[in-house]
């Protein structure tokens, strides 16, 4: 009896499953023309993205929008497959969305024989079952009216003459440079090195920080130094692109380290911004979007801003180092002391370090006047609680006297010579 009552219970349990199978096919079979109609017939582009921007599916329409083979978008970072412009121009929508909120925009895109499309583009928050965003449905129609595309087309057919305006445009405005550097900048035509900023008291305890250095690659496999293409960046407006391609790859590579190491928790990266940065509007949200996407907490950043752009643009630089402080990130005040001492103007705001201009440290071991000038600023910055960092260290004798005189950080070839960020 009790063999028969087993045997009945895996039996009605057994027809359950069956029918519990067969109402699955069926509900597949009957969702099957809807997903096709998704994947393969309906003309909007649909693309889901994870929580950490990359791309776990697409449909027909959104693979041939952007003219790629599938394993070109499975699994990949959106910033590979929109582009790095397309990309940081879409930086604020993204935070939106991975917040939870649905999003919805305009904007243009320049095909590869120069039509420009108008695109509406929505965005879709998802959430998983305990309620957190596990990324958003990004869904883009096409609105272009038939006469935007007609202008774009009539361009095609003087392309002979387009060709010969754009080469007389590179000889008499220098384009051509201009190319050349936003070239390298989309194709990562750059290296990253690192200069050791380290801590002079003898009880600091702690590690040192890094200035990040950029290089730009010749054929040849030498290296341009900055002083050679950042004039070309700043003239034709490239310096925001080639700053945030630098802070993206730092916080890449800041993500790779083992973060378990103790001695890693306290390290900072210095990394130079251009006052067009400054000014930047967009830059904030850039910012977070970077810090989320690679998990890396903003202390990890501190941003050198010239003195020089402090006078400039008092009220642009308080905006700046409060927007990065709100992300944890630091901020260091570059050159400081070239001209004059700017105490007054960073009382409006806070600054985490004062970096001496090198110029002056060269000096101080043979001009009193710049000695004493060292000093006033280490007396007063400590006043204050800034951190100093004296640059162009390149002596013992130099490091001995900055010691003395009680400067926190010094920086320079008597320190460390730059080295490849990825050594």
């Amino acid at each position: 009896m009790r063999r028969t009552a087993q045997l009945s219970a895996m039996k009605a349990k057994l027809e359950r499953e069956t029918q519990f199978r067969k109402a699955a096919e069926k509900t597949v079979a009957d969702g099957k023309p809807r997903l096709h109609l998704i994947d393969e017939v309906l003309p909007t582009m649909i693309a889901f993205v994870d929580r950490k921007g990359r791309c776990q599916y697409h449909n027909r329409a959104f693979l041939e929008w952007l003219q790629l083979r599938p394993e070109q978008l499975n699994n990949r970072h959106m910033r590979d497959v929109l582009g790095s412009k397309v990309y940081q121009e879409s930086a604020a929508a993204v935070r939106e969305s991975l917040n939870g909120h649905g999003v919805h925009y305009e904007r243009t895109q320049t095909m590869s024989n120069d039509a420009v499309y108008r695109l509406a583009v929505e965005h879709l928050p998802q959430f998983d079952e305990d309620g957190q965003v596990s990324g958003f449905y990004m869904l883009i129609n096409d609105i272009t009216e038939p006469a935007d595309v007609s202008v774009s087309a009539g361009h095609e057919s003087s392309d002979d003459q387009n060709l010969f305006i754009d080469e007389y445009s590179e000889q008499t405005t220098g384009q051509h440079d201009a190319g050349m550097i936003r070239k390298a900048i989309e194709n990562g035509e750059f290296s990253l090195y690192c200069q050791l900023i380290t801590p002079l008291a003898a009880n600091s305890g702690g590690g040192g920080h890094y200035e990040i250095l950029v290089r730009l690659n010749e054929e040849e496999g030498s290296m341009l130094p900055p002083g050679t293409f950042f004039p070309l960046a700043e003239k034709y407006g490239l310096m925001p692109h080639l700053d945030r391609w630098v802070i993206q790859h730092v916080a890449e590579w800041v993500a790779g380290q083992n973060s378990a190491a103790e001695n890693r928790k306290s390290v900072m990266y210095f990394i130079n911004v251009s006052g067009a940065t400054i000014a930047d509007p967009g830059f904030p949200e850039f910012l977070n979007v970077t810090l989320l996407e690679y998990g890396v907490p903003g202390t990890a950043l501190c941003f050198e801003i010239p003195d020089s752009e402090l006078a400039l643009r008092t009220a642009d630089v308080a905006e700046f180092a409060r927007q990065v402080r709100q992300r944890g990130c630091r901020v260091a005040l570059s050159g400081f002391g070239r001209d004059q001492v700017l105490f007054d103007l960073i009382r409006g705001f806070r600054v985490e370090f004062l970096k001496i201009d090198g110029n002056i440290i060269l000096e101080i071991l043979r001009d009193p006047a710049k000695l004493a000038k060292v000093t006033a600023i280490s007396h007063v910055a400590k006043k204050i609680g800034v951190k100093t960092i004296a640059e162009l260290v390149e002596s013992e004798e130099t490091i001995a006297s900055l010691r003395e005189i009680g400067v926190d950080f010094a920086q320079g070839f008597g320190i460390s010579r730059p080295r490849p960020l990825a050594g």
